[in-house]
């Protein structure tokens, strides 16, 4: 068997997000490898250089949406409202970038294609959509939990002949203004974009396959005295956030909704109907909305209510009305119900009445009628957290395809690893926790960052979960899972919204905490359930 090990680089980074940047800050600056990332997008940001519809911005609340790895950038970045804009997280991770010299490294506008390991060799071999080929000792996938863009196959989509566009590559030029326009789809980029075009578009015609539950965002300006007091409490923020359940940075409750009275019940959800945020309704109300049947009935109870008082038109209100169990993610707009008290806005309910096909002048639905639209937006989500995987030809030992690993769902070792895929990582892959974004990437690179540090400094060869480790991980996850109500909903979460695919838990639900504290319990066992075969070993597990 050869050894020769002379890669381009030590590491190549597939993904320019927010997963990508800070691992190529951390593989570079802080372990001094060489290292390239390489960005399908014509700039960095990943789901939030792509997604710039109308109406797109985080509806995690701005403060822990953000890196904490540097207290001089959290003490420096400003922000003016309670949730950001795309535009403000965008220019945010640009300035990440310019602040740590991190652009050299990336190339832009290289998508890959494919990446194989060499057992001969140890090495990753990715290739580009361009034919150029690199070759790395590890390979970290920053893909994209919501990513590859989910295009329903529709009769007659190819016949319109207005504008077709998905929410995940909105182009640069499209003005709604004074347009009518269709949408399909009612999920957190639906509800965002609806919201945001009624203003704009002269008829707004909403296909809803679900209705949803939807809570206020509250959002609004925030005054510069809050700023800084928040600045000046980072340390602690962040320690909540790290040891909380979805780290959104509110105090989740400790008290089961049906341990008291639904007078007092009633008050905690208005309370919290008032301070607005999907998360914090699910999670910050009580305790069990999201594990027990009653306390999650009392909760969608009161989200219904809520539609019949604000919807004016009672049909509307029955079609946007939810009948089934509230365990979608938690979603949460500026007035989505209101919107359909607008006379420009108009509610086709497609399990009633369904699309038949789209034609050259909009879309046609099983009762005969035509809807005529200038626009039509495809809001129909993303084949997520295993989708951008398997469009690669991504292939581990023996040349196996990422596919045969998968046939019957995703899987990994604690969302970062794959048995059979040596030294290569995902952050945000299969199975990881199921929070707020940014800390759970910073607690996925900074493990990695350490695995990688301990394999350079001991003369590591290869990293490789074991499959007992992986299957245990995987058993884990479904075990959790199965206390919660969310399998009972058909979600994206589970792959439901994806004709073909296999139901699949592909989620740790037990929280940021638990999490972080599995890493560390792993690392400080010497990387417990990983196999680490060094240089003078035969590579193989």
């Amino acid at each position: 068997m050869s050894t020769t090990r002379t890669p381009d680089v030590d590491a190549i980074v597939i993904g320019a997000g927010f997963g990508g940047i800070y691992m190529l800050h951390k593989l570079r600056n802080e372990l001094g490898l060489t290292v390239k990332a390489l960005e399908k997008g014509g700039g960095v940001g990943g789901t939030w250089y792509f997604n710039r519809y109308p109406g797109a911005k985080s509806d995690t609340e701005g403060f822990v949406y953000r890196y904490s790895f540097d207290k001089d950038l959290l003490r420096e970045w400003d922000w003016t409202t309670r949730y950001l804009d795309q535009p403000d997280v965008l220019a945010y991770l640009e300035h990440v970038v310019e602040r740590y010299d991190l652009a050299r490294d990336i190339l832009l506008d290289t998508e890959v294609t494919e990446a194989a390991f060499d057992e001969g060799t140890d090495l990753w071999t990715v290739t580009t959509a361009d034919g150029r080929r690199l070759t790395s000792r590890y390979l970290v996938n920053s893909l994209g939990l919501l990513a590859k863009t989910n295009i329903p196959d529709i009769p007659g989509r190819d016949t319109f002949a207005g504008a077709l566009v998905h929410t995940n590559a909105w182009p640069h030029d499209l003005d709604l203004t004074g347009k009518r326009v269709g949408v399909i789809g009612t999920g957190s980029t639906g509800t965002q974009f609806i919201v945001a075009a009624a203003k704009l578009a002269s008829h707004l015609t909403v296909f809803q396959r679900s209705p949803q539950y939807c809570v206020p965002s509250g959002n609004g300006p925030v005054e510069r005295a809050d700023v800084e007091r928040i600045k000046e409490n980072f340390d602690a923020i962040w320690e909540q956030v790290r040891n909380s359940v979805v780290a959104f940075g509110f105090e989740e409750s400790g008290i089961e909704a049906m341990s008291v009275s639904e007078e007092e019940r009633n008050r905690v959800f208005q309370e919290n109907w008032d301070k607005g945020n999907g998360f914090r309704f699910m999670f910050g109300t009580f305790s069990d909305i999201a594990t027990n049947p009653e306390a999650n009935a009392a909760a969608a109870a009161f989200i219904r209510s809520k539609i019949s008082e604000i919807v004016e038109d009672p049909e509307t209100a029955r079609k946007l009305t939810p009948t089934d169990i509230y365990a979608k993610r938690p979603l949460c707009n500026e007035g989505y119900y209101e919107t359909y008290n607008r006379d420009n806005v108009e509610l086709v309910s497609i399990k009633e009445n369904p699309i038949q096909q789209i034609t050259p002048a909009g879309v046609r639905t099983a009762d005969g009628v035509e809807h005529a639209v200038d626009v039509l937006v495809l809001a129909t989500g993303f084949d997520a957290v295993d989708g951008n995987y398997r469009a690669m030809d991504l292939r581990g030992r023996g040349g196996r395809h990422i596919d045969e690993h998968w046939a019957d769902g995703p899987t990994s070792y604690l969302g970062v690893s794959k048995a059979g895929f040596p030294n290569m990582f995902m952050i945000l892959g299969p199975n990881g926790p199921f929070t707020n974004l940014p800390p759970s990437i910073e607690a996925q690179v900074d493990f990695i960052g350490e695995l990688i540090r301990t394999a350079e400094r001991d003369g590591v060869r290869t990293v490789e979960p074991t499959q007992v480790a992986e299957d245990a991980w995987t058993a884990t996850c479904e075990e959790i899972a199965n206390m919660t109500l969310f399998p009972q909903a058909q979600s994206w979460i589970f792959g439901a919204n994806i004709p073909g695919k296999k139901n699949a838990v592909m989620f740790y639900m037990a929280g940021h905490g638990a999490y972080r504290q599995k890493l560390g319990e792993v690392a400080d066992r010497g990387y417990e359930g990983f196999e680490l075969s060094r240089e003078a070993e035969t590579a193989g597990v």
